[in-house]
């Protein structure tokens, strides 16, 4: 893609943290960003998937200028990041991982505040407010103190709050962690709203339905680099067809589930075998026969199973077959989101 149509654009991004290794006693240098590069088309959702330290945070944060890169370059909204930083902040929002609005005030009064500090006036402030709220579904609570609001609610009004002055991109970092399901959605929601208008976003998530929901390209970092860069099915493609997964009633006989497979699947790969979920998956050539000939192989051999079927690749197989190992659920994200609160 040629940097003229690029929304966003980084080619070769460091980020240093520490200094060099001097022995000893001497601090090691960490890279943050080792290399990373990243290409947006305009007016899409562009997903930036990883674990927890890989870099998206620190990819935000050096591209919206709240942090200066080591090395590279990088173009956002038309503007070079390192040599005209101020351009590039008029022309871009910023969300990031906790919602930042006021919980004194109501949603409208927030709004309007935020007009006045981008010093919009009193009159198209107010203005301005009335429109996001309507856009964002939060009539009915405008007048209600934030602290009333559910999550999703005040993560409607922290992206509302964001688009005050229509950034030509905006960059959502982590928007949904710690909403529940429906929060979660109502995110999604105005996510799309927001796109349909124009507005480029660069989605950073580690959730992987997030991003297949809603992105129609994902770049995916580990260690400070992009390690791949696809469309979702693209992505999915990668790591081979369908797939026949079968959950064993026991975790003792998930070997048993294994030999079953292999024999009637032959030498398609293994995709996954977890001990601690009983799942055995892998790629099946002749799909529908092969399993009708799985099912009907552990009925006879008294294998006892919970489910079994058949299966596309998902950004969980991209991710587990490009890095190793697998993301966590978002249950287990806020359990330790929990965990970390209580300490």
């Amino acid at each position: 893609m040629a940097v003229s149509e690029c929304a966003v654009r980084a080619e070769g991004l460091v980020k240093r943290y520490g200094g060099r290794h001097r022995g000893k006693r001497g601090a090691e240098e960490k890279r943050a960003l080792d290399g990373f590069d990243l290409a947006v088309r305009p007016g899409t959702v562009h997903g930036l998937l990883g674990p927890n330290g890989a870099g998206k945070t620190t990819a935000v944060r050096a591209l919206s200028t709240l942090l200066r890169f080591d090395g590279g370059r990088a173009e956002v909204a038309g503007a070079d990041v390192a040599r005209d930083p101020r351009l590039v902040r008029e022309r871009i929002g910023l969300t990031g991982q906790y919602a930042a609005v006021d919980e004194v005030l109501t949603g409208r009064q927030n709004l309007e505040m935020f007009g006045r500090l981008f010093r919009l006036g009193g009159a198209r402030a107010r203005l301005r407010a009335a429109e996001l709220l309507e856009r964002f579904d939060l009539c009915d609570a405008a007048d209600q103190g934030v602290k009333e609001y559910s999550g999703g609610m005040r993560r409607r009004l922290d992206l509302a709050a964001s688009v005050i002055l229509a950034p030509r991109v905006l960059f959502l970092d982590e928007p949904t962690t710690g909403l529940d399901p429906r929060g979660r959605g109502e995110v999604w929601d105005s996510v799309r709203t927001l796109v349909a208008g124009g507005t480029t976003v660069l989605l950073t998530t580690q959730y992987l339905e997030e991003a297949d929901r809603l992105a129609s390209h994902i770049t995916v970092i580990d260690r400070g680099r992009s390690i791949a860069d696809d469309t979702p099915d693209g992505l999915k493609n990668r790591v081979g067809g369908d797939r026949i997964e079968v959950v064993a009633a026991d975790s003792a006989d998930l070997p048993a589930v294994a030999r079953a497979v292999e024999r009637v699947a032959g030498t398609g790969p293994v995709v996954r075998d977890e001990e601690a979920r009983r799942v055995h998956t892998q790629i099946a050539t002749d799909r529908v026969a092969a399993l009708t000939e799985v099912a009907r192989t552990l009925q006879d051999e008294g294998v006892g199973i919970e489910d079994i079927g058949l299966r596309r690749p998902s950004l969980d197989d991209v991710f587990l077959n490009l890095t190793g190992h697998r993301t966590k659920t978002p249950e287990e994200i806020e359990i330790e989101i929990e965990k970390e609160v209580a300490a």
